[in-house]
């Protein structure tokens, strides 16, 4: 969908913003430029649009050169979100919302009511704030209202330039995530620019890290964190990269430990003589369709009448399978528990354990470091005993 091509941005004084860059990036695809300031990230992003032309070299938009399309034009199909949101103080929320549709000839009607699906779309009641100014709304339903107004003509690329760095860490966190849940239905092309190796790795598919004018490393967050290809980009990342690795790597089954189970229904002395034949000192509870339902001790079902559900305690630290090891190491902190359920939908697969988490990150750093498959990753472990 975009693609440069030995791309050089040189300023008259001598100075070189960006020097024989090439990179690809496919349609749906969000990547992340990220680096320190000067680097040359966001005119990366401005030669998309034109805002600022190329010295030497092509940048490609949808298989066309964009040095041959009328730049207004071209604009006007290609989203653009700043971290200021640029919003006109003197239109509503609603019309500067519609600003593009506006622009492109639509009837009022027609483009007021985009804007109105828009701003439900990013959550603003279009009832509530539509009729509002920008002076009248917080900062992070301002970049809200930057999004929708990027989004209104339906663009097929989306440029976002530091869009969440003018807000507290609360609501850039909100933000994000909101924005995830966007994209996920949307599937927009978007260069997205930021100086924050964070927000870069939890947002993007991609990530182009930028030394002096060029790119010093475009992978994958998981790659880019696991096997980082020079010192500059190991720096840059920062020495507790296997930390934010825990962010980007998913639970893998292969990870999951299998305690003993025991039923809601089954006799509680049963279930005790069971696990002590067992040598376990506790087991997960499930109800009949196999469901989480909590734990239970050993020692407190043992000899004791009625059903396991009589002693059973419930369980709250538990994370879907689709999640990562970050937000189960946070459930773990957040519960102060020695283990964690994962689950499929209601269904109960295992659990993670510190122990059991630390080498699932270990394994995966492994197989980035590699090149192997994740589950070819060998990891030594040292004896505790």
């Amino acid at each position: 969908m975009i693609r440069f091509d030995s791309v050089t941005k040189r300023y008259p004084d001598g100075t070189t913003a960006v020097d024989d860059l090439s990179f690809e990036v496919g349609e749906g695809e969000l990547v992340t430029l990220v680096g320190p300031s000067g680097c040359g990230k966001t005119t990366t992003m401005m030669m998309v649009n034109r805002l600022i032309d190329p010295t030497h070299g092509q940048v490609w938009v949808d298989g066309a050169d964009v040095a041959g399309v009328d730049p207004v034009a071209l604009r006007r199909r290609i989203g653009y979100v700043i971290q200021q949101t640029g919003l006109f103080p003197h239109r509503t929320v609603l019309d500067n919302t519609a600003t593009v549709p506006f622009l492109s000839g639509w009837k009022k009607a027609r483009a007021r009511e985009r804007a109105a699906e828009l701003l439900d779309l990013v959550g603003l009641d279009p009832a509530v704030h539509g009729s509002r100014y920008p002076d009248q709304l917080s900062g992070g339903q301002r970049q809200r209202v930057g999004v929708a107004r990027a989004l209104a003509a339906d663009p097929p690329v989306l440029l976002m330039d530091e869009p969440f760095g003018a807000v507290d860490p609360v609501v850039r966190d909100r933000l994000q995530k909101e924005f995830l849940r966007l994209q996920a239905g949307l599937h927009k092309t978007v260069l997205l620019v930021t100086h924050d190796i964070e927000e870069a790795i939890r947002l993007g598919d991609r990530i182009a890290v930028y030394g002096a004018g060029r790119i010093e490393q475009y992978d994958t967050p998981a790659s880019v964190l696991g096997a980082p290809a020079t010192s500059y980009v190991a720096e840059f990342v920062g020495t507790d990269r296997a930390l934010k690795q825990l962010s980007v790597t998913g639970i893998d089954r292969g990870d999951l430990e299998h305690p003993p189970l025991v039923r809601l229904g089954e006799p509680a002395a049963d279930a005790g003589r069971r696990l002590r034949a067992e040598g376990a000192r506790w087991a997960v509870v499930l109800d009949e369709d196999g469901a989480l339902h909590g734990w239970a001790a050993t020692e407190e079902l043992a000899g004791v009448p009625g059903t396991v559900a009589g002693h059973a305690r419930r369980m709250e630290a538990w994370v879907p399978v689709t999640g990562t090891l970050k937000a189960a190491f946070s459930e773990m902190l957040k519960h102060d528990a020695g283990w964690i359920a994962v689950l499929d939908g209601h269904r109960f697969l295992g659990v993670l354990t510190p122990t059991t988490l630390h080498e699932a990150l270990r394994r995966t750093i492994g197989s980035d470091a590699r090149g192997v498959p994740r589950e070819r990753a060998e990891v030594d472990s040292v004896p505790t005993e």
